[in-house]
């Protein structure tokens, strides 16, 4: 490219490295400003005295749009990580009993007719319709919205028959399943977005087909490890990675961003700017607020978020024989998703998740050692809990429930090494607005056009990746925000590129 145009990007989350590693390829002068000492944001490794832990995200889904994303520099996912797909992919812990979930249907339905008798064809029935609805929302998901004539072109008005207006994630799986135990098998990957099945657009009852249609994966070393790779590609396409460089402020002269001021004032110039920041604390805490009125704080208020999590690391000094990922829901389990999403308390029951990884993956953890990784949803910051006061008799709830519902009976005595992070711990030290660790809600209004745009709308060099942008929260997703935006900028400079290839087109392995 000839005058290469030099692209400051906010922050080594994923959508940021996906942006930066494609751009760099595609011959930008790109430069990659992260506030932290290692890549990740949110994607992370956590390491504690010789234990390793994901920050945040534990599996993966829809590997071929990681692999894809490779691709798009030339290169291969599987050169520079280890895939280990995992069969039974969880283990579903009710009151009353527990099912195992495998991507191999026949599997599936067998543990279906052995603990739900009689409900067994509803499976098929699933993912038959599920098949259809992903098929014609997916692509939508592939678009920018930067107009709002973008809601009237295809794909997406194809998608609208099967986007079930009105209807939520359980009201769809209702009409597979009668058994409420079995519905939340297939509705709980509501969570994943940070929300209530009972609120949950129907649109997302794809999730559930994904995970049986292709699988879920562990990485060796951890989820982490992504991150790691793609800065690895970044810089061997040519990048520059800057660690422990703080954004102080998003420079700017009316529309037009300048560049970025760092912690230890330093300007750097751009032509354009990515934003991987969490939104809504980069524009209230990085950008020029006579600029982005629209998003002031008592309007961002008004916006719907994601629930918090209360997390867990612990590092252990044995191994314990559970599965890799297992889910135990609360006795009332609607009363603990309303208390969160709907009521804003702490709930005198709860659902909790435990990941186990070292029981497939020996690096996480000194030899004979373990890591186990606990995972609460809680409500986000709306709520009136003073984490402060309650993080210590929340671990004490959380540690009790766990040695009293899991195979896990001496866990207390065996804990070696300890990480806590509260709501609290989410908003002031990963600047994750409200503590909504899933970022803004995914309801209606706040989809496609009527999320935060890629091409950010306050600026005209500005672009937006992350969960809090289109297409929202996930690791699949926020690589495609990343792609989206690289894309952009590339029709900005008539750099020439190939689309995203079509799912009929597609090669998944």
């Amino acid at each position: 490219m000839n005058n290469r145009k030099k692209i400051i990007i906010v922050g080594a989350g994923p959508g940021g490295l996906t942006a930066g590693m494609i751009l760099a390829h595609r011959g930008f002068d790109v430069v990659i400003c992260e506030k932290e000492g290692v890549v990740g944001g949110r994607n992370a490794p956590l390491k504690i005295n010789g234990f390793t832990f994901d920050t945040g995200p534990t599996f993966l889904m829809l590997k071929f749009i990681l692999d894809e994303m490779f691709q798009e520099t030339g290169e291969n996912s599987e050169d520079y990580l280890n895939f280990v797909r995992l069969d039974p992919m969880y283990r579903l812990k009710f009151f009353e009993n527990e099912v195992f979930i495998s991507d191999d249907h026949e599997k599936t339905k067998e543990e279906i007719k052995k603990k739900f008798p009689g409900e067994e064809n509803g499976l098929y029935d699933f993912l038959k319709n599920e098949k259809k609805r992903f098929d014609y929302l997916f692509p939508c998901l592939q678009k920018p919205y930067i107009s709002i004539f973008d809601m009237m072109r295809n794909p997406f008005l194809k998608s609208i028959p099967h986007l079930d207006l009105g209807k939520s994630v359980y009201q769809i799986l209702s009409k597979y399943f009668k058994s409420e135990n079995l519905k939340f098998c297939f509705t709980f990957q509501s969570k994943y977005l940070g929300m209530s099945a009972w609120e949950c657009p129907a649109a997302y009852a794809m999730i559930a087909f994904i995970e049986h249609n292709w699988g879920i994966y562990h990485v060796i070393g951890g989820l982490n490890k992504i991150s790691d790779a793609m800065a690895k590609v970044f810089i061997k396409k040519g990048g520059t990675l800057r660690l422990n460089a703080k954004v102080k402020k998003i420079l700017n002269k009316g529309r037009k961003i300048t560049g970025v001021l760092l912690d230890n004032g330093e300007v750097l110039q751009a032509d354009d700017v990515i934003v991987n920041a969490d939104f809504s604390y980069a524009v209230t805490n990085l950008m020029d607020k006579d600029m982005v009125k629209k998003y002031a704080p008592q309007k961002l208020a008004k916006r719907k978020y994601s629930c918090s999590i209360f997390m867990m690391y612990l590092g252990i000094k044995k191994k314990y024989n559970i599965p890799h990922h297992n889910v135990f829901f609360a006795k009332d389990y609607r009363k603990n998703v309303e208390d969160i999403f709907t009521r804003l308390t702490l709930s005198d029951q709860i659902s909790f998740y435990i990941q186990n990884a070292s029981i497939i993956d020996k690096t996480l953890a000194p030899e004979g050692k373990s890591t186990i990784y606990i995972l609460v949803p809680v409500p986000n910051l709306k709520a009136d809990v003073d984490w402060e006061k309650e993080k210590e008799p929340f671990r004490k709830r959380v540690l009790e429930e766990v040695v009293k519902r899991t195979e896990l009976k001496d866990l207390q005595d065996n804990i070696e090494v300890e990480k806590i992070i509260t709501p609290f711990e989410w908003r002031d030290n990963y600047n994750v607005y409200y503590g909504a660790t899933f970022n803004l809600g995914h309801n209606l209004t706040q989809m496609l056009y009527f999320r935060p745009r890629n091409k950010f709308e306050c600026f005209d060099n500005c672009y937006l990746v992350g969960g809090g942008t289109h297409p929202g929260s996930g690791l699949p997703t926020i690589y495609e925000s990343g792609r989206i935006s690289a894309n952009l900028i590339c029709e900005k400079y008539g750099i020439k590129f190939n689309p995203p290839l079509s799912l009929n087109d597609k090669i998944i392995k």
